[in-house]
């Protein structure tokens, strides 16, 4: 398989003569890709390069940042760790070293990947912010366009920029009379440059709550806005984590009763949230996941907080004053500065001109995980399955055995058209 690869792509290359009548619009520099041109090299998109190398398929990886896994590098908080032991939160083909800890910190998480790229030999082209793309069924190739005006012509798209590609900042009545500091997570590093002072955190969910954790261990004074419900679980239960356990649960149970016996666990170990103002959903915790994508949060000490006071929970936001915040419950209370843990969003239909496989609403494959991973044309997506690394892993190998068996029923049809109709030629010599 890798010789016959090997060979297409020496072929795609120097096969110049049909390239030339391509219509490439105004582009500065034409490329043509061999393989699969993949769009973004976080963890999503060194998965896919990674599969794919590993059944000889070729992959150019664009990436618009500087350095690969910029979100994890450039856009979290220092304290970040892995919410989810390292055995679930692995890539393909690589294994998290041994003698990293159960739950590997941000710059483990770092070194990881770029050790991940460096095994598969992955090397992104940087600074490539992909603008359009767009298939062309005349042609029956992929034409991916960047704000740098080079044009890569490839006959597989693999859409690796993931669930977290923009910030999303929520529009609040009177935020720009707040006249203090008004950041959002992306920008958030650590509490010590809040030391002694009001902080605002706007959203309740996993990284709300570390944010809040930190600010008080930093010495400031937090307070936690809370819309929503939202489901807290203990991060770990009798020293198995509870992601882990509801996993080995759900091989036996339905999902329903896996949520009963997670929220009866959690009110033993944590007692009732909801009288500290963090009330539970009707629906459960791994059925609301599913049924939404919204994660749980799990608890790595900041309920505590909540608890002895140090964290102060308050309703929604009804407009932003002069270094206060008036809330929807009619209480005002002064603050130096907000933090918004909003989350972020997909950033898809700003540049991928398609309609079928990604929703223009949300920037989500349409077609709900486990079967969102492939589209039409030689379109895919990888890491789209709110899922978190385990999804990823999934898509990538689904990716590249699909184009690999892409390329084997070709050299079939190579073979047939070919090689069949000489031996019968030769029967009638």
């Amino acid at each position: 398989m890798n010789n016959y690869l090997r060979e297409r792509k020496g072929k795609s290359v120097h096969d110049s003569v049909s390239f030339r009548k391509f219509d490439f619009g105004s582009s500065k520099g034409r490329v043509w890709v061999p393989g699969a041109v993949i769009v973004g090299a976080g963890p999503s998109g060194l998965a896919a390069a990674a599969c794919l190398a590993d059944r000889g398929v070729p992959s150019l990886v664009l990436e618009r940042s500087d350095c690969i896994a910029s979100l994890w590098k450039q856009k979290t908080y220092d304290r970040l760790k892995l919410h989810l032991p390292k055995k679930f939160c692995e890539l393909p083909l690589m294994a998290f070293p041994r003698d990293f800890p159960k739950y590997p910190g941000k710059q483990l998480f770092v070194e990881y990947l770029e050790a991940y790229a460096k095994r598969f030999e992955i090397r992104p082209i940087f600074n490539q912010s992909v603008v359009a793309a767009e298939f062309d069924g005349d042609l029956g190739f992929w034409k991916v366009r960047t704000a740098a005006e080079v044009e890569y012509v490839c006959r597989w798209l693999v859409v690796a920029t993931g669930e977290n590609a923009e910030a999303v900042v929520p529009e609040i009545e009177g935020a720009e009379e707040f006249g203090g500091d008004v950041v959002h997570t992306s920008e958030y590093r650590s509490g010590d440059v809040y030391t002694g002072k009001k902080v605002l955190v706007v959203g309740c969910g996993n990284s709300g709550m570390e944010v809040c954790l930190d600010l008080c261990n930093h010495n400031a004074i937090p307070s936690l806005a809370v819309r929503d419900t939202v489901h807290i679980l203990p991060h770990e239960m009798l020293g198995i984590s509870t992601f882990g356990l509801s996993m080995r649960l759900l091989k036996w149970f339905p999902i329903r009763l896996v949520d009963q016996i997670l929220l009866a666990a959690s009110r033993l170990l944590i007692g009732d949230t909801g009288r500290v103002g963090l009330t539970r959903p009707s629906v459960g915790p791994l059925e609301l996941k599913s049924l939404t994508g919204k994660t749980p949060v799990l608890d790595v000490g900041t309920l505590d907080k909540i608890k002895s006071g140090h964290i102060k929970v308050c309703p929604g936001i009804k407009r932003v004053r002069h270094q206060s915040v008036e809330f929807v419950d009619g209480e005002t209370r002064d603050f130096d500065a907000i933090v918004l843990a909003t989350g972020y969003k997909s950033n898809v239909p700003t540049w991928l001109k398609e309609s079928e496989m990604f929703s223009e609403k949300d920037g989500f494959p349409k077609k709900p995980f486990p079967n969102g991973w492939k589209g039409k044309s030689g379109l895919y997506s990888v890491g789209f399955t709110k899922r978190g690394l385990m999804g990823t892993s999934m898509d990538a190998r689904n990716i590249a055995e699909d184009i690999e068996n892409c390329l084997i029923e070709e050299k079939k049809t190579i073979f047939l058209n070919h090689v069949i109709p000489c031996k019968n030629i030769h029967k009638y010599v």
